[in-house]
């Protein structure tokens, strides 16, 4: 039988690409937007989530990025972001997840005369608030922060240096988001390198909006531990028939190295649809690559945009593209055990949450 909505919300869940700026409460955004004057699309909490929702479904990246103009027009403040980032780890962690990485770009918090470490102090004290209240509820949540930079502003070198001197203080890994066409990961790669020698872990979005070339330079010429998104590695993998009618796919050699060398894929099906790169959950490259071999993770990139969470997520899946437990299972500890926090916090997690989570009565 099928798992059911109930019994996908009660697994164990890791998170690694979360947009916090794209996860904020309608009641919130409204909120906020009032306390600075900020007009919004809708002022009713229901209807301001399903604008957000139809915007981002235009089926571009361009567009889709478009509507986070109104949620960090509220996240200007101390105040704000604080608040932003303590829902949304009491979010997630009411969803069922144990472990996420929230990424979110400084340089995008500064219109109210914040500076960049004032943006990271604000964050990194809303998390602690939320995990420290998702427990007083019953729920155990680690985060790990992200730092983005927005590869349009080619501020790369400076973002790394603010990523590298937060490292102690809740700081795991480094991202480069935004539009991916015309901007390709080697605009960054001054900041790569100084991260690499550093000895610091960084994920790039490749795969999403632009096909081999930004995923050969994300994996090749930049050292990407991880793809954000990843499934246009589809351009590289050749679907044919053999002769007895069956199925077969023929890879390149960038989709050789990606899966030899479990390259982690941050997939976020929901998303991926909007955006145009899947025509639909069950359509989506995600259970080809998956059954091809590849480390498939499963997140939520944009809980607002999408109107999705983790266990949305999964749930199509299971419905629409037939996995199954063992399925969520597989992504979730690949997700784990490549996420960016410390091998002894990742294995504790696995042990402690994740298998117990799993476990089913024979």
């Amino acid at each position: 039988m099928p798992l059911s909505h109930d019994e996908i919300a009660a697994l164990p869940k890791v998170a690694l690409h979360d947009h916090l700026d794209g996860g904020l409460r309608p009641a919130t955004l409204i909120s906020l937007a009032a306390e600075i004057g900020y007009d919004l699309p809708s002022t009713d909490p229901a209807g301001l989530g399903e604008w957000f929702v139809q915007a981002a479904g235009s089926g571009t990246l361009e567009r889709y990025l478009e509507t986070f103009a109104h949620t960090t027009a509220v996240m200007q403040t101390e105040e704000g972001l604080r608040r932003v980032a303590k829902e949304s780890v009491l979010d997630l962690a009411a969803d069922g997840v144990v472990y996420a990485e929230q990424r979110y770009a400084p340089e995008q918090h500064l219109e109210r005369g914040l500076g960049l470490q004032q943006v990271v102090d604000a964050v990194q004290a809303g998390f602690d608030d939320g995990v420290a209240e998702a427990a007083e509820a019953g729920h155990t949540i680690r985060i790990g922060t992200l730092v983005t930079a927005m590869r349009q502003n080619d501020r790369g070198d400076e973002i790394a240096a603010l990523a590298l001197a937060n490292r102690e203080v809740g700081v795991v890994g480094f991202d480069i988001a935004g539009p991916e066409a015309g901007f390709l990961p080697t605009r960054q790669l001054s900041a790569f390198r100084t991260l690499r020698e550093a000895n610091f872990p960084y994920t790039i979005h490749a795969g999403e909006a632009a096909g081999t070339d930004s995923l050969y330079e994300a994996v090749q010429l930049c050292g990407a531990l991880r793809l954000g998104h990843g499934v246009r590695i589809m351009d590289d993998i050749e679907l044919e028939v053999d002769s007895d009618g069956e199925p077969l796919a023929i890879l390149g050699p960038l989709a050789h190295w990606v899966r030899d060398r479990q390259i982690p894929l941050e997939v976020c099906p929901c998303s991926n649809v909007q955006t145009g790169a899947a025509f639909s959950v069950a359509e989506h490259p995600i259970t080809l690559l998956r059954d091809l071999g590849f480390a498939i993770t499963v997140n939520t990139d944009n809980r607002l945009m999408s109107g999705t969470s983790m266990t949305h997520e999964m749930s199509l899946l299971v419905a629409e593209a037939d996995w199954t437990l063992a399925d969520l299972e597989a992504a979730t500890l690949t997700a784990a055990w490549n996420a960016f926090a410390h091998f002894d916090v990742m294995q504790d997690i696995i042990t402690e949450q994740i298998l117990p989570g799993y476990a089913t009565e024979d």
